[in-house]
């Protein structure tokens, strides 16, 4: 005999609830239960009275599920019962439909019932000691509690057998209070159990005392705040685990009759994340699976098959599992029913619809109530009182929906569990088949067009440009990427809808650079398709695709793809339009970046002609071309140039935009970097200093722009001669963009680039080599092997090999290097000149000094043929080689060569511009050299005297300009005086450099070596 037997079984005749697990027909207790049926409506005369046999049963216990997953929400109900106070025994069970609340109900129960069969026969072993500790009761009542009538109804059936004598004669209602009484006076123990109530108000009334012998345990899909109380609890009843729907799917699909089938676990876990580990999908999913005799692969394709609907891959409602009545794609329906019901009348189904198109992972609660979906929601309200259905008169001043009634509306569906509204993080989650049920409901599906277009209206509305939020652009991306997938073409009518470009710029912005060339990529070909080669929207797709694969590396396909666009627009748009003005500019500047900067410079003047007539001197475009006159200049080697143009173009952008605008900002950026370039180091550094905090107070910290101005202040400190506090800067800065920004992203791998240079710097040689080495493996993976970073990533490699001792593979390495920079930038590109004079230095370093002179004599040649005599790139070359000429003995003409340099530079850079000081320094190196120690002595106390004005006490120069010095004191005589020179700078160098920087050390042997030359003078 069961341990069940020994209750007398009442079962009320009903509608059942809805839910997984539940209708189900039939007696829990087993065989051997008595099942008396009492007809329930106004109490008539009856059969007499007898005293039950306690404990009692009534009501229809549903059957467990099969392949039923335990879970620990159960023996925490019974946990919550026996910690409750004398009038706390209430617990409220909420959760969305499908769940599985009845079933833990009806768990809960069973545990109870057990514990009552069991408390009469003295043996508890069979029970697990959980279940054998739970409070047994008297009288379990299950009610089927949908509405007031149905609790009201068992409730009468209930007094017919618990109250002495009956309620023959009584109406309903006052027998049902009088049954309440009774509960409130009684010894016996009891248990309440009202499943599937709709509202709190259905209780109103009806609720069962607070009283020490009784339990009521509450199953709904609502969560009012209404259930919570200080006697009652609300417990959450959320999806299966991961661990659950496998195991269940495992169980469920392995019948006999079906097939063998070659089910991997991988597909068993993935299908339970494609039904969201939802209980009733698990449970319909695994019968259809049966019945077909599909394999899960094959019925996951069909899942995501989007043309096929929900309700034609679950069973017929006559083949559903465990009794269900209502199929997965339809089990929502009464509680989106029952939310446009509420106040504010209406407007909780067409949000539920808003909801729906967009991501159920996370939707920003700004984006639901916005004006677009307000209208929405507003016109669906409309639509509803014009069809004749109830007007509400309570509704927001002149009929509009405010934001107010949107809020309500979200609360609406989350009280009824259709979706998950968190006011912490102001973000809405919707369970995925709800979303798909809710898009594929007929209704919906008259409306679509307009539910998309509203949707993608309300993305345009709150995306911000700039994105300050970096987190708030993802979420809109996500949404977006869903609304777009999802749209069926909706969001093309007479043209492409603004949000399917917003969308891929901000995945480039993002960093997701290579994804935005592929997505423009194809929505230009969809933009063909629909509107035609010539359209608008077609030509803007084809222009940011352009863009984007710039910003991918490949510059020579983009300046032709803008030339290709170029042609378009002006025979369809003609050469005034703002779309060819733009191309225009967006020619030059590609051109500029293939290494033709003088034509950059070129092109740029003569649109800035065309802007200025057509747009205006104040236009954004027109300011914009001047920005990239400006930096043309620079490049050109024009710095002074550069700089007095900025300062022009921020003067301008300071009256049109205002200072706080980007563009503003953007400009002061490029000043402080060429300011910085012009030599004026500090200046640069100051400027940096100020636009960060503007930048913090206008963008926030977490701001891609924040982040690179955090960049360009640590590098240019650097420069200024802090390199432990530029690798400090950067290391923090590291941290800050991998959290904001992901490691993959182009200006994370930047810092990475920074912070391992001035590793270098600080004398941490083998630390850089390794960071490089990494880097460029993840370059190579992230951008590819032609992007120009991971070619500079590829050069810093090349070097920190040299500085590491490796010369001869630096100069395999560069070897390399420069076929690839051939290929990719062509002969004349500046950063192609650029790899051919580090090859030169490396090769001078590994013995080939005629050969490094060779090289960079036909490098000299290139460079003032492709960027002039005056180019910074330019001198730069002209003092290598006279060095290299001095290494291989020709000192006379090396000195010659550096004072000729030495007067251009001035005259290019200015006096005190960092490479000037660095020319001196060497022209004073050869003199001392030349044997005229005098006159080199002289020259660097000169020099250090400009340098301490100029760059600072602690700058690196500084102290190689006072080791020089301390050298020259040497070899001029007084080997005690270089001791003392060598012996302070050493104080500092480790103060400012550490003790383990090579010039530290460097530093320490020589004022050994002069300490020995002073012991052995006998003087």
């Amino acid at each position: 005999m069961s341990a069940e037997t020994g209750m007398t079984h009442v079962s009320v005749r009903g509608d059942g609830s809805l839910g997984a697990g539940r209708d189900i027909k039939g007696n829990a207790l087993g065989d051997g239960s008595a099942v008396t049926y009492i007809e329930h409506q106004i109490v008539q005369e009856v059969a007499p009275w007898f005293q039950p046999s306690w404990p009692v049963l009534i009501g229809v216990l549903p059957s467990q599920a099969g392949y039923y997953q335990r879970r620990p929400l159960a023996g925490e109900l019974a946990e919550a019962f026996e910690s409750s106070g004398a009038t706390g025994r209430c617990q409220v069970i909420t959760g969305a439909g499908g769940v599985g609340k009845t079933q833990l109900a009806a768990e809960y129960a069973r545990i109870i019932l057990s514990a009552s069969a069991l408390s009469g026969a003295g043996d508890e072993s069979v029970l697990p000691r959980s279940e054998s500790e739970s409070t047994p009761v008297d009288l379990l009542l299950w009610v089927n509690a949908a509405s007031p009538q149905a609790v009201t109804d068992a409730y009468v059936v209930a007094a017919q057998v618990v109250i002495p004598g009956g309620t023959a004669g009584l109406e309903a209602h006052e027998a049902a209070q009088h049954f309440l009484a009774w509960l409130g006076t009684t010894a016996q123990r009891w248990l309440i159990v009202l499943d599937d109530v709709t509202a709190p108000s259905t209780l109103t009334g009806l609720w069962p005392p607070e009283v020490s012998v009784g339990q009521v345990l509450v199953t709904t899909r609502s969560r009012d705040a209404a259930w919570t109380t200080e006697n009652r609890t609300l417990l959450q009843v959320d999806m299966f685990t991961p661990e659950q729907s496998a195991t269940y799917l495992r169980r469920a699909i392995a019948r006999p009759g079906r097939p063998e089938q070659a089910d991997s676990d991988s597909d068993v876990a993935a299908l339970a994340v494609d039904l969201g580990h939802l209980p009733l999908a698990l449970a319909q999913a695994a019968a259809y699976l049966v019945d077909t005799g599909r394999e899960v692969s094959k019925y996951r394709a069909l899942l995501a098959d989007r043309a096929r609907l929900l309700a034609h891959l679950v069973p017929d409602i006559s083949g559903l599992p465990d009794a269900q009545t209502r199929t997965v794609n339809a089990v929502w329906d009464i509680s989106l029913a029952l939310a446009d019901t509420y106040r504010p009348f209406g407007l909780a189904k067409p949000m539920m619809e808003i909801a729906a198109v967009l991501s159920g992972s996370a939707v920003p609660e700004q984006l639901l109530t916005t004006s677009a979906v307000r209208s929405f929601l507003g016109r669906y309200r409309a639509s509803i009182v014009a069809a004749g259905g109830p007007e509400e008169s309570n509704v927001s001043y002149g009929g509009m929906v405010d934001d107010v009634d949107a809020e309500d509306a979200l609360r609406i569906l989350h009280r009824l569990n259709l979706l998950d509204h968190d006011p912490n993080s102001r973000t809405v989650r919707v369970h995925q088949l709800i979303r798909r049920a809710v898009r594929e409901k007929e209704d919906v599906r008259v409306h679509f067009r307009e539910l998309v277009s509203a949707s993608a209206d309300a993305l345009m509305e709150v995306w911000p440009d700039p994105e300050r939020d970096t987190m708030l652009a993802l979420l809109l991306r996500t949404n977006a990427d869903v609304l777009i997938a999802g749209s069926e073409s909706y969001l093309w009518r007479d043209s492409a809808h603004p949000v399917l470009f917003r969308f891929g710029r901000s995945r480039g912005e993002s960093g997701e650079v290579q994804g935005a060339v592929r997505y423009f990529e194809r929505l230009a070909d969809e933009a063909h398709a629909k509107l035609g080669l010539d359209h608008p929207a077609t030509l803007a797709a084809r222009h940011e695709n352009a863009y984007w694969r710039g910003q991918a590396g490949d510059v020579a396909e983009t300046l032709a793809a803008y030339k290709r666009l170029l042609t378009e627009q002006l025979r369809v748009q003609g050469p005034d339009h703002l779309h060819t003005l733009t191309t225009r500019n967006e020619v030059a500047y590609w051109q500029g970046e293939m290494g033709d900067v003088a034509g950059a410079i070129a092109a740029t003047e003569e649109l800035l002609v065309d802007q200025v007539r057509v747009l205006g001197p104040d236009h954004p475009l027109t300011l914009a071309s001047r920005g990239n006159a400006a930096g043309w200049l620079g490049q050109a080697g024009d710095v002074a140039g550069s700089v007095a143009a900025y300062e022009d173009l921020l003067a301008d952008r300071l009256r049109v935009l205002g200072p706080d605008h980007p563009e503003t900002l953007a400009t002061r950026g490029q000043l402080a970097h060429e300011r910085g370039e012009a030599g004026d180091v500090a200046g640069s550094v100051a400027a940096y200093e100020d636009l960060l905090a503007d930048r913090l107070r206008v963008l926030g910290p977490d701001h891609p722009d924040t982040l690179g101005t955090r960049n360009n202040l640590a590098a240019m400190r650097g420069y200024a001669g802090d390199a432990a506090g530029a690798v400090s800067a950067f290391d923090d800065l590291l941290t800050e963009s991998e959290r904001v920004l992901g490691p993959d992203h182009p200006r994370t791998l930047t810092t990475r680039g920074n912070l391992a240079f001035w590793q270098a710097e600080l004398g941490d040689v083998l630390r850089s080599r390794s960071a490089y080495e990494d880097l460029l493996v993840d370059r190579l993976r992230v951008l590819g092997p032609d992007h120009p970073d991971t070619l500079a990533s590829r050069s810093d490699l090349a070097a920190a090999q040299g500085e590491a001792g490796d010369v001869l593979g630096a100069v395999s390495s560069y070897e390399q290097l420069l076929a690839d920079r051939l290929r990719v930038l062509g002969p004349d590109h500046p950063v192609t000149l650029a790899t051919r004079s580090n090859l030169a230095g490396w090769r001078g370093d590994a013995g080939d000094l005629q050969g490094a002179i060779a090289a960079t004599e036909g490098l000299l040649s290139d460079q003032l043929r492709v960027l002039g005599r005056d180019h910074p790139d330019t001198l730069a070359t002209r003092n290598n080689l006279a060095g290299r000429r001095g290494q291989a003995g020709d000192v006379a003409a090396t000195i010659t060569a550096y004072e000729d340099l030495l007067a251009d530079q001035v005259r290019v850079l200015g006096a005190d511009h960092p490479s000037v000081l660095a020319t001196r320094n060497n022209l004073a190196g050869w003199q001392g050299e030349a044997g005229d120690v005098s006159g080199a002595r002289a020259a660097q106390a000169d020099l250090l005297a400009d340098r301490l004005r100029v760059l600072g006490s602690d700058h690196p120069d500084t102290l190689a300009t006072r080791y020089n010095l301390a050298a020259l004191q040497g070899q001029a005589g007084d080997a005690a005086g270089a001791v003392i020179a060598y012996d302070e700078l050493l104080a500092d160098m480790f103060r400012i450099l550490g003790p383990h920087h090579p010039l530290a050390f460097d530093t320490f042997c020589q004022m050994q070596h002069w300490k020995g030359q002073a012991m052995s003078d006998p003087e």
